[in-house]
């Protein structure tokens, strides 16, 4: 049975979904459909919120580490954002990406009453993530080399390369912790995981303060921050699942079957890598093509700041993105799929709204959001010039977030793999090029390449 579980799930019987559709028709000619409407606002909304937090706290790890290394120096700045973009498309967005496989199998699983099988989901790619660790810790270790071979600043890439080793104690919780958080989302558990990821963040801001400045450990001490607090985040969670009565039907303890049809997990799990993979790739090539222009440190360190308010908005929309996901696997596991439907047009209106609002505030606070991160005045002047283009690409990056996860709770993750290739690849890194090197617009094409690709991506989708 275990073999087939992920068929069965999307192969749902059709006459039961003909039936449902023809009540739901019904239910629309007797004027109920608005209340069904809001009330897939009010469920949509009631997990939105815990999501987004949990989402933006998560991000605000890295985030809060930046900002106390962006305040010892431009220098410093520069070699940790490229050190932390370059961890973040070699192994933070592969277990992202990874992670994101179970949103599709424990979200059906969970709407199929077939409880036990989200522990067995969470066990089998916590054994993939954790054998994948090891090359990413041995490609982490070797940063400085890498990007000297790719004739990037001799200082950044020193300054890259400290944080980068020191960053290596972080791939395991980090890759643990995405399989947690999906095992819980897709039970609609969200208070657990605001309350661990909430307090985990807060501790963070004093272990990091603590390292960086009172021990004196600098950027190393910003590095070993973060794998301590994710230590603490899994340690918390892990407790949660094991004792909760709320997981006593989806946690069963381990089991064999755990290590048993690992080739079945990556079938779903690598297109759901690549789904994000191709995108963060496509951020890390701009991030080297900035190293290459004339002021390496100060176009580095203002793409870097960048791309990370971009990420720290992005945090909003994929909190959406992750309650759609858990919306769509839960009613198709179910077998209704029509209200699976409703739950995706629902948040494609919010997604929308989140946008325009979004993108209101980045422009309004454009001439001070950059000394969040450095004193260097002539970085927070450019960061400005950037930011009304920045809010445009986050509005179609606002869409863009909410589509996807639709794409995950129906796991249409090898789909959105290929949309993904063509709209970065094809099309945004090739704007990106011509931009900055031969029309001589340097970063601002970069963000300018963002707002084409995102732009691309819709139709393509």
């Amino acid at each position: 049975m275990d073999a087939d579980y992920n068929t069965q799930l999307l192969n749902l019987d059709e006459a039961h979904l003909v039936s449902e559709c023809e009540r739901d028709l019904k239910a629309l000619d007797n004027g109920e459909g608005w209340e069904e409407v809001m009330t897939e606002i009010r469920k949509q909304m009631g997990l939105a919120g815990p999501l987004v937090l949990v989402s933006f706290l998560q991000y605000s790890l890295q985030l809060i580490s930046i900002m106390f290394i962006g305040h010892l120096g431009e220098l410093q700045l520069s070699g940790a954002s490229m050190a932390f973009s370059f961890a973040g498309v070699t192994g933070f967005s592969l277990f992202l990406g990874m992670g994101s496989a179970l949103e599709t199998l424990c979200g059906q699983a969970y709407g199929a009453k077939q409880y036990h099988m989200l522990g067995i989901h969470m066990q089998r790619a916590m054994v993939v993530i954790s054998i994948i660790c090891i090359p990413i810790a041995l490609l982490w270790a070797s940063i400085q080399q890498i990007f000297t071979l790719l004739k990037q600043d001799p200082l950044i890439s020193e300054q890259a390369g400290i944080y980068g080793k020191w960053l290596i104690p972080s791939i395991i919780p980090y890759g643990l912790l995405q399989c947690q958080l999906r095992f819980l989302q897709t039970q609609n558990l969200t208070s657990p995981l605001l309350i661990a990821t909430g307090a985990s963040s807060l501790i963070h801001l004093f272990v990091c303060w603590g390292l960086v400045y009172g021990f004196g450990f600098g950027i190393i001490g910003a590095a070993l921050s973060s794998a301590i607090t994710y230590w603490i985040n899994v340690l918390v969670l892990g407790l949660y699942i094991k004792f909760s009565p709320q997981c006593q039907k989806t946690w069963t303890g381990f089991s064999i079957d755990g290590i048993k049809n690992l080739v079945g997990f990556l079938a779903l799990a690598i297109p759901s890598s690549l789904m994000v993979c191709l995108e963060y790739w496509s951020y890390e090539f701009l991030v080297l093509m900035s190293g290459l222009l004339p002021n390496p440190e100060l176009e580095t360190s203002m793409l870097s700041i960048s791309l990370s308010t971009s990420s720290l908005v992005f945090r909003i929309t994929y909190g959406f993105g992750s309650v759609v996901s858990t919306r769509v696997s839960n009613e198709l596991g179910a077998g209704k799929a029509t209200a699976a439907r409703l739950a995706a047009k629902v948040v494609v209106v919010l997604g929308v709204a989140e946008g325009m609002a979004l993108g209101i505030l980045l422009i309004a606070l454009r001439n001070e959001w950059g000394y969040v991160f450095t004193n260097e005045a002539e970085v927070v002047k450019y960061l400005s010039m950037i930011m009304p283009i920045l809010a445009t690409s986050n509005f179609m990056d606002a869409i863009q977030g909410v589509l996807s996860g639709i794409a995950r709770g129906c796991g249409w993750q090898k789909i959105g793999a290929w949309v993904n290739l063509g709209a970065y690849y094809l099309l945004g890194l090739p704007c990106a090029i011509i931009f900055t090197f031969l029309l001589n617009f340097g970063a601002k094409a970069s963000k300018a390449k963002e707002r084409l690709l995102y732009g691309s991506s819709l139709p393509l989708i």
